[in-house]
Order: structure tokens, then C-alpha cells, then sequence
């Protein structure tokens, strides 16, 4: 099973159940606790719930270990913790608030602003 297995079964369990606004972010160069986080959005906390329960199902049908799943109770922020792939699925006004995609999106790199002399 490739990493890449996982991300695309992650991706098509939160689609199954209608999640929307799905963002992968690939998280390697920043972190080494995780590789990629999958960022989605659900319509209610009850949505939020059912698309963790589905990631989970689809996961465990392919053999991948989940390591744990956090919020379920409350239901406005669930993540679904798959080693390499952390899974963040929230309503939209948490996912608004918290904006995890400005935390963990590498910005762009600046350009230099020095002058190049001429030779002469």
C-alpha cells in the first residue's frame, strides 16, 4: 500500500459522503510528524461524523492502521489520525477560524530584491 494509495482512498471516502472543499496539503518539508493533511468541509456536525466513520471504514478495508480518531464527540472538528496522512474534517465556520491551509501551505518564495551591478 503506497502513500499515494491512502491520500486517493482518503480523497474518494470524504467524496462518497459529500464532503466539499477538499484540500491535500503536502506537509514533508515542514513537519515530521505527518506527510500530508487532507483538509475537508461538512454541512453539519452529524456530516462531520459520518465522513470520519467512512474515512475509517475504507482504511480498515485496505488493511491501514488508523492510530486514533479526536472530536468525534463535539462533532465540529473531527481528524482521523492515519500516520502519514492526517485527515481534518470541520464545519465551515471552524475551518474558517482556525484556517489550517495558511498554517501548513508553504508560502511562496520571495524574490531577491538585490541589484545586480553591470560589469564594466
Amino acid at each position: 500500500m503506497t502513500l499515494n494509495d491512502i491520500k486517493k482512498a482518503v480523497v474518494e471516502a470524504l467524496e462518497d459522503i459529500k464532503a466539499f472543499d477538499i484540500e491535500v496539503i503536502d506537509v514533508r518539508k515542514m513537519t515530521t510528524v505527518t506527510s500530508f493533511m487532507v483538509i475537508a468541509s461538512a454541512n453539519s456536525i452529524r456530516q462531520t461524523k459520518a465522513l470520519a466513520h467512512n474515512v475509517c471504514e475504507k482504511m480498515k478495508s485496505m488493511d491501514v492502521h488508523i492510530n486514533g480518531v479526536e472530536g468525534e464527540k463535539e462533532g465540529e472538528w473531527v481528524l482521523v489520525d492515519i500516520d502519514d496522512v492526517i485527515v481534518h474534517i470541520m464545519l465551515p465556520t471552524t475551518r474558517a477560524y482556525y484556517n489550517l491551509e495558511q498554517l501548513w501551505i508553504e508560502p511562496p518564495k520571495k524574490q531577491s530584491t538585490k541589484k545586480i551591478s553591470s560589469l564594466h
